[in-house]
């Protein structure tokens, strides 16, 4: 997903950070405000200390010359201010610290909603074409990049930065000769600053896309795992993660070399400036030369900008350049944590950017009822479903749900140029029962997935009772088909949840009949908590059958007027496979119902029977009409092809 230059150097938008602070004044403006005016002051504080070493310092040296006595109140009283500073400033930072750790918190519960919500309204292919394990990496490694940032290097960065822009006010009053010396100090700070953290920018968004792709593999082989062990690919899946981890640590390399190296230089550079400075205020106050010195203090007390360097004087700049330097360090010790924020926010606003599914539908499914003749929207469920028409004029008008679906030479391509399906043309009448039949990838699954709009199609038209689906909200669209895939899902929660998540309001009772109509229930009932029992790992503690019988009732629950089923009875036992087949049939009754075949058997009842090859229908009928035929699907029935 990361968008990458010719030289193969990872970039990161400018605005992410922006945005990312935009985003946090939006849900938290008050206690932030908070915050910032506590920083502010605890800035402040931080800097009037290192005044009043000036003051203290220039009573000591009045009480050497003369008498202790005329000075000690003095002092005292000095020292109590720089105390009630100190106490004030443990107090401000105590209060921000509290803040921020409760805006970090919140504000990474928003950011995880907010992604969480983007990602609801994604298309299928969005999940189809990304690696799911690096979607999961943001809602961890790079949320938590960001709560290392806002939590800690945020409040440390600003608080940083208003105590240096304090202490060079502060300087400059003192001394504009001595400030020379640490402008020559800032510039070269500022160029060092300047190359690693652009370096160490770019580096920690290539490490955080490799971390997504780590994340991602160990998810596909966790999932796979039995796989991975009964064909031994053990060594082969670790040879593959050596070589992923092993970018992963040239890429952690390459952004913590800059970043880790910056601490240190700084450190240094600090050093050479408080030496510097040191040196040339001892040569104004020691040597011959008479060099003046600038200071706006001497002009505020009436004297001349021009004026002698004082040893109070150098003692405050020494220790300002001392904080100057360590407030520069702790900044430098944010910048790991500001730079892999930068490219984690830069790598969640590609998520939340993604362009959602769009929906330009109008007709809505409804409850209904008949009253004096005519169809009437009704809140309660019925078990009868009708389209709903809004018009210009703010009237609306009620149709049944019949259940026929038409699709007219519709075709369809994943990619550009490679076309997946060719002239489709079928209509499935209310209650009728049509079974898609041919080789993997001949385009079963994909005419059903047009069907429900999973994806839209490149040309052509699909009728739902009429109304073409575009028309159709997809919510309602979906609300109207139920679907039974080959490969179940199940979620963490009971039995009787994972039933009725077919319809969210399902009564106790009606998730019990549905299970009744599945086949299902004498097997939840022999279950340690019945309907109540516990599901995890996608129900690793059921059988394949089961798993499936528990899909079919979940459908069942949901009372659709079509059904769409994907066969799944090649990896259960015959005594199970009977029962599944019988839920599906008690389910097929009365629905137009859509069939992916996997086994000829189950569908000679079929009303309609169409042969798929490489996107195409080449035969269509019913069994015994293509059986006479003595086409393909004649050479698929009696053995001669492989379905599969």
């Amino acid at each position: 997903m990361s968008k990458e230059m010719g030289n193969n150097k990872p970039t990161i938008k400018k605005g992410s950070l922006k945005r990312l602070f935009r985003l946090l004044f939006h849900d938290y403006p008050g206690m932030l405000a908070i915050t910032i005016v506590c920083i502010i002051i605890n800035a402040i504080i931080n800097v009037l200390p290192a005044v009043y070493i000036k003051t203290l310092t220039a009573y000591i040296e009045e009480g050497l010359k003369s008498d202790w006595s005329s000075v000690h109140g003095k002092i005292i009283s000095t020292v109590m201010i720089m105390v009630i500073f100190y106490i004030t400033g443990l107090l401000t930072a105590l209060i921000y610290n509290l803040l921020m750790a409760i805006i970090t918190q919140g504000f990474l519960h928003n950011m995880r909603t907010r992604m969480f919500k983007t990602m609801q309204n994604l298309p299928v292919k969005y999940f189809d074409t990304n690696n799911h394990g690096d979607i999961m990496s943001y809602y961890t490694n790079d949320t938590d990049t960001l709560r290392q940032m806002i939590s800690q290097g945020l409040p440390q960065i600003i608080s940083a930065a208003l105590t240096i822009v304090s202490l060079l006010l502060v300087m400059f009053y003192y001394s504009i000769s001595l400030m020379l010396v640490v402008f020559i100090g800032i510039f070269i700070m500022f160029r060092i600053t300047k190359f690693i953290g652009g370096n160490s920018v770019r580096f920690f968004k290539k490490q955080q896309d490799s971390v997504g792709k780590a994340e991602g593999y160990i998810e596909e082989i966790m999932n796979g795992q039995k796989v991975v062990k009964v064909f031994c690919h053990e060594q082969a899946v670790e040879e593959e993660f050596d070589k992923i981890n092993e970018q992963l640590f040239r890429d952690s390399e390459s952004a913590n070399k800059f970043s880790n190296s910056f601490g240190p230089i700084m450190n240094n550079v600090g050093n050479i400036l408080y030496v510097l400075t040191a040196f040339t205020g001892g040569i104004f106050i020691c040597s011959n030369l008479n060099l003046p010195n600038i200071s706006f203090e001497n002009l505020f007390h009436g004297g001349s900008m021009i004026a002698p360097l004082t040893i109070p004087v150098v003692a405050t700049y020494l220790g300002m350049t001392k904080q100057f330097t360590g407030t520069v360090n702790q900044i430098s010790q944010q910048i790991n944590a500001i730079t892999m924020a930068m490219a984690g926010a830069d790598r969640i606003f590609e998520l939340l950017d993604q362009v959602p599914e769009a929906d330009n539908g109008y007709v809505s499914l409804v409850n209904c009822k008949e009253e004096g003749g005519k169809l009437v929207e009704c809140k309660e469920r019925t078990n009868m479903w009708a389209w709903k028409h809004p018009h210009e004029n703010k009237t609306v008008t009620f149709q049944k749900v019949a259940g026929d679906v038409v699709l007219h030479d519709v075709d369809f391509a994943y990619e550009e140029n490679k076309p997946v399906l060719k002239n489709i043309s079928l209509n499935a009448k209310p209650g009728q029962k049509v079974a898609f039949v041919g080789a993997t990838g001949a385009g079963k699954t994909t005419i059903t997935n047009l069907i429900n709009r999973f994806y839209d199609i490149a040309d052509g038209k699909i009728r739902y009772d009429g109304i073409n689906i575009n028309k159709i909200k997809k919510a309602d669209l979906r609300r109207s088909l139920g679907i039974v895939l080959q490969d179940v899902n199940l979620f963490t929660g009971t039995v009787m949840d994972n039933i009725r998540y077919g319809k969210l309001d399902a009564t106790d009772d009606e998730c019990i009949k549905a299970a009744k109509l599945a086949n299902a229930h004498d097997f939840i009932s022999r279950l340690p908590e019945g309907y109540q029992t516990m599901l995890t790992s996608n129900g690793a503690n059921l059988s394949q059958g089961q798993r499936q019988l528990i899909s079919i009732a979940r459908a069942a629950v949901a009372d659709p007027p079509v059904m769409i089923l994907d066969e799944a009875t090649s990896s259960i036992d015959t005594r199970t496979e009977l029962l599944v087949q019988r839920g599906m049939d008690a389910l097929m009754e009365g629905r137009t119902v859509f069939v992916i075949a996997h086994r000829l058997s189950t569908v000679q009842n079929a009303d309609a029977i169409m042969v798929l090859d490489h996107g195409s229908i080449i035969e269509r009928g019913t069994h015994d009409e293509l059986i006479a035929q003595k086409g393909v699907y004649y050479q698929l029935y009696t053995g001669a092809f492989e379905l599969e």
